[in-house]
């Protein structure tokens, strides 16, 4: 328990600020290089909330929001529409205006001119048509349209930042810029990177965010990091400073390797580091297998002054969870309490995670029990955790306990829920019931990442039942689903053959 006599009564100013906690797992990704092992990065999910410490991080834009963009830092220079709650009527005049805007610009065409016809159409230009018609053409990418779509997109942007008394609000832009990362268009998206700040629109935090989740996977990572750290627009906020705002978004693609090069880089500037810096730090020494310098920064914390927050400890709980230390973590769990701190069930969950994956389920029941001892509702995200732990260790009707208690009371599966459960059953030799399952998901609204089939078909396979595991792959793809992926299953195909 080093650095705990470090810390002091202080503790409870810097524990008030409590950030907005959001899980929901089914509309989030997974990480390839845990595919193997049939769970993906739950981990991910688990630490999310405490990434964004000594902030309420609000998003500029909800893509589905109505009531309008907000302007940044007070802005209101011409630069950013003025949008004002709508009523339902107005709602439903946006919806049903969203909708004619597709149809036309989805018969666009050499034949059909959608610009020309959109002109003819009448509809009033505002915020919320904009964001709705894009995020429309957002939800309607996948592998075979991508280019179209992204040329349509654009089409509507520049003709609807062409319309009297309407001009884009930042998150317009943010939303074509999404359009062309998912459509894979990167140079389009730079481009329009560079036609904000042309016209005078910062580039702010959420504009990076987007950027690096982009060219990350491109390996162009370092090129943006530079260039936000270099410019002078860079608007930062909701974060303390720019460094702040940059290493955020670069724990989110886990680019850990960069986030110690712009610490360094951070310092030498002169720039101090905050309890959120310690946080994201401690976070990649522990990634990185760095523990000794994990602990030292918890002490240097201590010692700059600093009391940990709520996600400082949910990282510890998790780091002892994984180290399986299960006293130290009941130590460090009773020194919150008598420091007035309430444990939530997110320290719980994250303590329960680490000791699964250290393999002590006795010291997960543990303190599941000792979590609703103290008043504690597991969520499903908790309940995840413990059906996954006990699939590991081959206890599958523990885990169909669990699951069963979590429908009994009411709690909604996750996409993580059923894969551990299909992998279960599928490791209990009882494919039927696994293949009702993956019905069972989508009948409730949870769609199957492409985790969920490639647990599914691998087992069928191993087992010898290709006519299956093919079922399985032709209901994905009649469905639209993950098509430009198929090689990826064809490939853990060959490699079963060999």
């Amino acid at each position: 328990m080093r650095a705990v006599a470090l810390l002091s009564p202080r503790i409870l100013k810097g524990l008030s600020r409590v950030c907005v906690v959001s899980r929901a797992l089914c509309s989030q990704t997974f990480d390839w290089n845990n595919v193997e092992n049939g769970f993906g990065g739950i981990d991910d999910f688990l630490n999310e909330p405490w990434k964004s410490s000594s902030f309420e991080y609000n998003v500029e834009e909800k893509t589905s929001n109505l009531c309008g963009s907000p302007c940044p830092n007070g802005d209101n220079d011409g630069l950013y529409h003025r949008s004002f709650p709508l009523g339902e009527n107005s709602m439903d005049a946006v919806k049903s205006d969203c909708e004619r805007v597709l149809e036309i610009l989805c018969l666009d065409g050499p034949e059909f001119d959608a610009k020309h016809v959109l002109c003819d159409l009448g509809v009033r230009v505002s915020g919320p048509l904009v964001r709705d018609v894009l995020f429309g053409i957002l939800k309607m990418i996948n592998y075979g349209n991508k280019n179209r779509c992204a040329k349509l997109g654009y089409k509507f942007f520049l003709w609807s930042g062409e319309q009297e008394n309407y001009m884009h609000a930042i998150s317009e832009y943010h939303m074509m810029m999404k359009i062309f990362a998912e459509s894979e268009e990167f140079k389009a998206m730079w481009s329009l990177v560079d036609d904000m700040t042309v016209k005078g629109y910062p580039t702010t935090a959420r504009t990076f965010n987007i950027l690096i989740c982009t060219c990350g996977r491109a390996g162009l990572a370092r090129k943006v990091v530079e260039r936000f750290i270099k410019s002078k627009t860079f608007n930062y906020r909701p974060f303390k400073h720019s460094y702040n705002a940059i290493l955020h978004s670069l724990l989110t693609v886990k680019e850990y390797r960069l986030i110690e090069w712009v610490y360094r880089t951070m310092l030498v500037e002169g720039h101090s580091p905050d309890v959120m810096t310690f946080n994201i730090l401690m976070w990649t020494k522990f990634r990185l297998g760095k523990l000794n310098q994990f602990y030292r920064l918890l002490d240097e914390m201590g010692r700059c002054g600093f009391s940990p927050d709520l996600h400082t400890f949910n990282l510890q709980l998790h780091v002892l969870g994984r180290g399986d230390r299960p006293l130290a973590a009941l130590k460090l769990l009773n020194f919150m309490k008598e420091a007035g701190v309430d444990p939530s069930v997110l320290h719980f969950t994250s303590l329960i995670d680490g000791l699964s994956r250290a393999g002590n389920l006795d010291a997960c029941q543990y303190f599941f029990d000792e979590m609703t001892k103290h008043g504690c509702v597991p969520d499903a995200v908790c309940c995840t955790v413990m059906i996954t732990g006990y699939v590991v260790a081959g206890e599958f009707d523990k885990a169909h306990g669990m699951y069963q208690d979590m429908i009994t009371k009411g709690q909604l599966p996750n996409v993580f829920t059923y894969n551990s459960m299909i992998r279960g059953l599928c490791m209990a030799k009882r494919f039927e019931e696994a293949r009702l399952m993956l019905k069972e998901m989508e009948s409730k609204g949870c769609n199957p990442n492409f985790l969920v089939y490639t647990t599914l078909v691998n087992y069928l396979r191993n087992a010898g039942k290709l006519s299956q595991a093919h079922e399985v792959i032709r209901q994905m793809v009649a469905k639209g689903r993950y098509v430009h992926l198929q090689t990826k299953i064809r490939r853990s195909r060959r490699q079963l053959k060999k």
